[in-house]
């Protein structure tokens, strides 16, 4: 009777604490062995053919993510069976014959490690290893292993074997790449191979099922002989268990190790997810924990395009940068991010955010850095709205402006910028200065304008708080970042109305409900006739001006962009589909010395040149004038009418009501423009321009003033 008690007593516990695991093992079950998991998509494409035929290609899963695990789930019909025969090879080769203990290979391990007085052989069968996986931390208590058979036990009893090998392959750990845990076989061929896992040759599946046992120490990358040398030894555990021919051993031996580039295609998108992912947290009122299924605007080609065009670019900054004698250039440096949107919409397409997300996930689209001449055409928008708000002064692209050294006063202080190389052009058009990103120009214009007209601008446009009405700010000295520069500008290719730059399309629960769907916001930011003649502006800034390189460079689809340089290097520009902005520079805040035109110009264009080849962004159309645009002849120096006299009669465009009506007094003869002077380019003669009047500028005092305005210094004095 005592022992009946004692068995009676021990079925109890066993039986309590049985019923315990099983509750907590179907209650994961019941809601999916990877419930944490969610799961990342592209947005949909609809692409157009040259036929005119229509095609729609549904979201691409990105990756799927669970903290710091990146994990891409599938399902065991899926998974090739040559990966199958590998794992049960290299880890549990009676996996689907025993009931989730293996007695023999546990007798076989203790006999070994009894012989040679250490533990050196492991007993855990698959369904075991998922147990500890899903279940149970890394202690190696009795404790736990107690619960770790009793989890193997009640798998073993209410899933089919096929169904622990689909959550095996998904769960096992393979490495790290950069800050993520690599989990999951598919997950890990993508990484290693930049393949689907569908896609494993027997050499590869063989790699990957004996990294399973100490995935660093076999990290291909870092050790490939180690590695080499445990994919041989398990192609020949499949040979012995005939799932390999002696022809097919053979081939799989002689495979060379083909990995993918370390980091693989695609890491880079993990900026984008993480600018998602702040999105996310801002429109979920704290039920982005419910998220199980999120729809990005990420189109997965551009995002491949932005990767190899930044790849790419940067090889020559840093071409230049080595040619050059002086400090050392830190590791990883200088910096880039670039950001692609659509125009319309605000729908991010594609984003880098730096060079390398494994080594830095400092986000660079995200980062304060003066602009430079990119808040130039802010300056510009702002003086041409005076067609329309009406003043004392107003200002057209044929606007004639003195480029000269000039020192401006502000709030008691004296403030001199420069221009690049100390070059200066003197009477100009407001198309001209704009063109070649005349310094001074720029700056007299802002006063005339109004700082404060400027600053309010770059409010509706988006800009942040900290832009303040100083001199500086004409030429980009108040930080911003490329994000904001990117929102900023689609104001200019949208007819006027500003898109809030988004991630995020929807977001749907584990049932298939929508948590969230994102609404576009626009908002009317500048008149259509004053953002088509700031288009017609930039265009020129291609044709002939500071952003010509994007021209000499092999793009040629209607666009128009503005070089910048401060510390750093920028370049922004749009066609009427896709917009792009680019930054490079150094974290350290330290001079490129390298105007944007020769760093961030050559990744954008690059980057376009990549887009176009795509059916979705190869059209681009020209820019469309929209009602209340006229276009006249005048004369290039006066900016009056073009008259019988002048050497040279150029089309000009104006907001209806704004063109010259008096024809040009400046050359009343033919001697008059016998020996006019061209103005001094860089890049060729000026384009059409003029003006109605002559507007004064501010009194210039020839000596140089201590340069303190009222606001930051920018970061480099010249014009591009």
């Amino acid at each position: 009777m005592a022992v009946l008690a004692v068995a009676l007593f021990l079925y109890g516990v066993f039986a309590y604490f049985y019923l315990r695991v099983a509750h907590m093992v179907d209650g994961r079950l019941a809601e999916g062995a990877f419930s944490g998991t969610v799961e990342i998509f592209s947005a949909p494409r609809t692409a157009a053919a040259r036929d005119g035929t229509v095609t729609r290609r549904n979201p691409q899963l990105i990756t799927s993510l669970s903290g710091y695990e990146r994990r891409r789930l599938v399902h065991f019909v899926d998974i090739p069976p040559n990966l199958v025969h590998a794992v049960v090879s290299a880890e549990d080769k009676h996996f689907f014959r025993h009931t989730g203990f293996d007695l023999m290979r546990i007798l076989k391990a203790a006999w070994v490690d009894v012989k040679d007085g250490r533990k050196e052989q492991g007993a855990s069968t698959l369904s075991m290893q998922l147990a500890r996986g899903l279940w149970l931390d890394a202690d190696k208590s009795w404790k736990r292993k107690a619960e770790e058979l009793l989890i193997t036990t009640h798998l073993e009893h209410k899933l089919t074997k096929e169904q622990i090998f689909e959550d095996y392959a998904n769960q096992v750990y393979l490495g790290r790449r950069g800050p993520f845990n690599i989990d999951g076989f598919a997950e890990a061929a993508r990484n290693f191979f930049g393949k689907d896992i569908a896609q494993l040759n027997n050499a590869e599946a063989a790699l990957l099922a004996g990294m399973v046992q100490r995935p660093s120490y076999y990290n291909p990358y870092r050790y490939p002989d180690r590695a080499r040398a445990r994919r041989d030894l398990v192609l020949g555990l499949m040979r012995e268990n005939g799932y390999l021919s002696a022809a097919e051993y053979n081939a799989a031996l002689a495979v060379p190790l083909s990995l993918a580039n370390e980091p693989p295609d695609g890491m880079e998108d993990q900026y984008f997810i993480d600018i998602m992912n702040r999105e996310l947290e801002a429109s979920m009122e704290n039920r982005e924990g419910e998220a199980r299924a999120i729809y990005t605007t990420l189109d997965p080609d551009l995002q491949r395009a932005a990767e190899q065009a930044v790849s790419a670019g940067m090889e020559q900054v840093d071409r230049i940068l080595r040619r050059r004698k002086g400090a050392a250039i830190p590791k990883g440096q200088p910096q880039v991010a670039l950001v692609a949107l659509d125009p319309h919409t605000g729908e991010i397409k594609a984003l880098v955010g730096g060079r390398d997300y494994a080594s830095s996930q400092l986000n660079h689209a995200l980062a304060m850095r003066q602009p430079g001449s990119v808040f130039k055409p802010i300056v510009y928008a702002a003086a041409l709205e005076t067609a329309l708000r009406g003043g004392e002064q107003i200002f057209t692209p044929a606007t004639v402006l003195e480029d000269d050294p000039t020192t401006f006063s502000y709030n008691g202080q004296s403030y001199e910028p420069g221009n690049f190389a100390h070059q200066f052009m003197g009477a100009v058009t407001l198309r001209t200065a704009l063109m070649h990103s005349l310094n001074v120009a720029t700056v007299s214009l802002a006063q005339q304008v109004g700082y404060g007209n400027v600053v309010h601008l770059a409010r509706r446009l988006g800009l942040n708080d900290g832009i303040k009405p100083t001199p500086a700010v004409a030429l980009g000295a108040y930080e911003t970042t490329p994000l904001e520069i990117a929102g900023a500008y689609t104001a200019f290719a949208n007819r006027g109305v500003r898109a809030t730059p988004s991630a995020l399309a929807s977001v749907r629960s584990a049932d298939g409900s929508v948590l969230y769907q994102h609404q576009p916001d626009p908002q009317a930011a500048l008149d259509p006739r004053v953002a088509y003649l700031m288009v017609s502006l930039m265009e020129d800034v291609l044709r002939a001006g500071t952003g010509a390189g994007v021209r000499a460079r092999g793009f040629t689809l209607p666009a128009a962009g503005k070089t910048g340089t401060s510390r750093d290097g920028w370049f922004a520009g749009f066609t009427s589909q896709l917009e792009c902005v680019v930054w490079v520079g150094f974290d350290d805040n330290r001079d490129l010395n390298l105007e944007g035109a020769k760093s961030a110009l050559p990744v954008w264009t690059e980057f376009m040149k990549r887009a176009a080849q795509l059916p979705q962004y190869r059209d681009a159309a020209t820019f469309k004038p929209p009602p209340g645009i006229v276009s006249v002849q005048i004369c290039p120096d006066s900016g009056q009418l073009a008259g019988p006299f002048c050497p040279e009669a150029r089309s000009e465009v104006f907001i209806k009501g704004s063109e010259p009506t008096v024809q040009c007094e400046m050359h009343t003869g033919p001697a008059d423009g016998a020996d006019r002077a061209m103005p001094i380019s860089d890049s060729g003669p000026a384009p059409a321009g003029g003006a109605q009047t002559m507007l004064p500028l501010a009194p210039a005092t020839r000596p140089r003033a201590t340069p303190d305005p009222s606001g930051p210094r920018p970061g480099k004095n010249d014009n591009h």
